[in-house]
């Protein structure tokens, strides 16, 4: 079942779901609105190959402060982002991310995979890509996707724990920690 906004207000006001900070009016019908941090990661284009299995290629990516002057995403350029507020999720509740669509209809895809799941806590890595083929500026502080949020029939048997659990700021891929 999709949380509605009565449902996210009260689960809010509960600390069943928590955000922080969070302005009232981000509060949609049926999702919640997050705003653009100020950490973002960038690949540099003199990476030649991403091995997954090589845990020391995220030392490669170039951490950017953005001040309120903002960020200018090149053409067919993909960056990390973060969201402002910090996300804390029981393990009944799952969430969806989604790209606003005044952004994704001048060509900023906007993802964190696209799934945040039961139990998580941290702030949103996001991953942007332009499409188009002009720069996209963009700034902190603006709403910049969605979180839609699905109870779950019964709690996860194992929510999430896993690597990127409490993550603060933009968080470059841990792969190499897989263990398949």
């Amino acid at each position: 079942m999709i949380l509605n906004d009565n449902t996210i207000k009260r689960y809010l006001e509960n600390d069943i779901i928590q955000i922080e900070p969070l302005k009232d009016s981000q509060i949609q019908p049926s999702s919640v609105d997050l705003r653009l941090g100020h950490d973002f990661l960038v690949y540099p284009d003199s990476i030649d190959v991403l091995d997954v299995r090589d845990p020391y290629f995220s030392n490669l990516l170039v951490r950017e402060e953005v001040t309120e002057e903002g960020l200018i995403i090149k053409p067919k350029q993909f960056i990390l982002a973060t969201t402002l507020e910090y996300v804390k999720l029981p393990d009944f509740i799952t969430a969806f991310v989604e790209g606003r669509s005044s952004l994704g209809r001048l060509g900023l895809f906007i993802e964190n995979a696209g799934w945040v799941d039961a139990g998580f806590e941290g702030n949103i890595t996001l991953e942007f890509y332009n499409a188009n083929s002009i720069p996209i500026k963009i700034y902190p502080g603006m709403r910049i996707c969605q979180l839609v949020f699905a109870q779950m029939i019964k709690p996860s048997e194992r929510p999430y724990r896993g690597k990127y659990q409490g993550q603060r700021g933009t968080t470059p891929s841990k792969i190499h920690m897989d263990r398949d």
